[in-house]
């Protein structure tokens, strides 16, 4: 049996700028919150296949799809190429209706299939959770309009390590270990109920000496990537993903790895001088946000250099 569902949300903004959000998948882990990363792995024309990790009732799911996107009829439709359980099929549409020059509809459909008839209840909740939450955050994004770029900060640091990809790739993922390692964490809780899916909770002790706790899930490819995504972020930040990546660079005696930390914040503007002080702007934010997440990356990669290095 297929269920269906249809969910709906008024925007104020042109079609055009909704369409682009939906269309540019590289953009939902800071814009959806279930999102936690997204990927376009092979393109074909208006076809795109995608792998897509996102929360689902609390727990991290990973799942692979194909997109039609219709650019002329604002419309993307999907299909689930391979679910996860309890899912047996799950695909959709989303459809952007023009209704002023600064008025959008849209409707996120829905239908899938389940192997057990007892999931349709765990699957409908989260089908409803994640739309309900996905609609109201493309909502807040489009209204934004050219403002909204304004409040997205990405940088990257790298630095060049004479060792292993694996030897780098175990120091960041056994982040358990980094309140011995690395001297800006200060606790580090960590689960992995399912392999490669870590949980974790940590406190980063800042250079005035407070202490700040964050929540993030992370998603480990072995000795090449780890994406991730904070759940609990500090007061001024609406999201923040990161990923760290390794590439191999030159060879023989100069061979080495390339060992790259990439951060993307979303800054929330109406709390900046709650946060700074009357006098706290945007910009300011930009900045302190870029110090203090570069240098605690730049401590980490410099850490995992010298682990890696020298054993």
């Amino acid at each position: 049996m297929t269920h269906t569902t249809t969910h709906t949300v008024m925007i104020g903004a042109p079609a055009k700028v909704v369409y682009d959000l939906i269309a540019d998948v590289t953009r939902w882990p800071y814009i959806f919150g279930p999102t936690v990363h997204a990927e376009v792995f092979e393109t074909d024309g208006p076809t795109e296949r995608l792998r897509l990790h996102a929360f689902a009732n609390g727990d991290v799911r990973t799942w692979t799809s194909r997109r039609e996107l219709d650019s002329a009829n604002l419309h993307v439709r999907f299909e689930q190429e391979r679910s996860a359980a309890p899912v047996k099929s799950m695909g959709g549409e989303w459809r952007i209706t023009p209704i002023a020059d600064s008025a959008t509809r849209v409707d996120l459909l829905h239908h899938f299939t389940v192997a057990q008839p007892e999931a349709v209840d765990l699957v409908l909740r989260a089908v409803n959770n994640n739309s309900d939450a996905e609609l109201a955050a493309l909502k807040r994004a489009a209204e934004y309009g050219d403002e909204y770029d304004k409040l997205v900060l990405s940088f990257s640091d790298s630095i060049t390590i004479h060792a292993t990809r694996k030897d780098v790739y175990e120091f960041l993922y056994r982040s358990d270990l980094w309140p011995q390692r690395l001297p800006h964490v200060a606790r580090l809780d960590l689960t992995e109920a399912v392999t490669g899916v870590q949980s974790m909770e940590m406190d980063t002790r800042s250079p005035d000496g407070s202490i700040h706790t964050t929540h993030s899930v992370r998603v480990c490819t072995p000795h090449d990537t780890i994406v991730y995504k904070q759940t609990r972020t500090p007061p001024i930040m609406a999201a923040h993903i990161g990923r760290w990546t390794l590439r191999d660079i030159g060879d023989g005696i100069e061979a080495g790895i390339e060992a790259t930390s990439h951060h993307t914040v979303v800054i929330r503007p109406e709390v900046v001088q709650e946060v700074l002080g009357a006098d706290g702007t945007l910009e300011r934010a930009r900045e302190l946000i870029r110090h203090a997440l570069g240098t605690n990356s730049l401590t980490t990669l410099r850490h995992a250099k010298e682990f890696a290095e020298n054993g």
